[in-house]
């Protein structure tokens, strides 16, 4: 993986400080070249990875780096699914089955098994999962996509629920059918390191909040810092700057000094702050 990954939250309204932040960041970006501006700005800065969600408007950012790959030969995206919105406002619109029927292969067998909700109460969920996924990818054909990530809010669903088994279904399905490796977003990083380790998920790709201050951390900085120096994983730490709370120069030393920290994923807007987080990683990780 790169060190430095591009994060999407900005483009999509997503701002867990200041919903007043969001909602202006979402105006500015509901038209698409602006979108692309910015992951212009990041790659003339050598940031060559977008970690995105699956968004409706992230199938356009796709349509445009397929059709100019020789502008961009060694752009990697790094999908992270579901994107939870969707499938909620999908839910409360057309009721369970209905919703899974609309991002599903319309096909008899699937119709089928979903007929009167069967499929949710026995084995067949890995199918559905193995389905979704599927459904997901179809965006990004034709891109490169070494690393497949699945959702926090999924992520701890399933911990949540013992639901175990289908963290391997994940992890099996993402490296036979799209040769990646799966990576998993949690809030809980010694809860999920557990599970994995349970199903012989062997240095697994774990994205988490990693933060000076404890932002979002589930267990606290210490919990956090002894998983860091004793757990055999490879994270990747996202709100490193909790937010916003800490500044960009004490939140990146902090986390370029952990032990194993492979990648900081980010989101800016700007071309003055991405050069800005980008120089400050290459200034502190070149100490490790």
């Amino acid at each position: 993986m790169d060190k430095v990954l591009f994060g999407d939250n900005q483009f999509f309204g997503v701002n867990h400080m200041s919903e007043e932040k969001a909602r202006a960041q979402q105006m500015r970006f509901q038209d698409l070249q602006a979108i692309l501006d910015v992951l212009d700005s990041a790659y003339q800065e050598g940031i060559k990875t977008f970690m995105c969600t699956t968004h409706d408007r992230v199938e356009q950012i796709c349509d445009h780096f397929r059709a100019n790959q020789d502008k961009y030969p060694d752009y990697e995206f790094y999908p992270c699914m579901p994107y939870a919105h969707k499938y909620a406002n999908a839910v409360t619109e057309h009721g369970m089955i209905d919703a899974l029927r609309k991002f599903l292969p319309d096909d008899g067998a699937v119709g089928a098994m979903l007929k009167g909700g069967v499929a949710l109460a026995n084995k067949d969920i890995a199918t559905i999962m193995q389905l979704l996924i599927d459904a997901e990818m179809k965006m990004f054909r034709g891109l490169k996509t070494p690393v497949i990530f699945i959702q926090n809010v999924i992520t701890d669903l399933l911990l949540g629920l013992g639901l175990k088994e289908l963290f391997r279904v994940f992890h099996d399905h993402v490296r036979n059918k799209y040769g990646a490796e799966a990576g998993f977003i949690t809030m809980n990083t010694p809860a999920l390191l557990d599970v994995l380790d349970e199903l012989g998920i062997e240095n697994p790709i774990v994205c988490s909040n990693i933060n000076k201050i404890g932002f979002r951390m589930c267990g606290g900085v210490e919990l956090y810092e002894k998983t860091l120096a004793e757990r055999r994983f490879r994270p990747v730490a996202m709100s490193v700057l909790a937010s916003g709370a800490i500044s960009p120069r004490e939140a990146l030393e902090y986390v370029c000094k952990l032990p194993k920290v492979e990648s900081i994923v980010f989101g800016a807007s700007g071309r003055g702050n991405i050069r800005q987080t980008k120089q400050l990683i290459d200034e502190f990780w070149k100490d490790r």
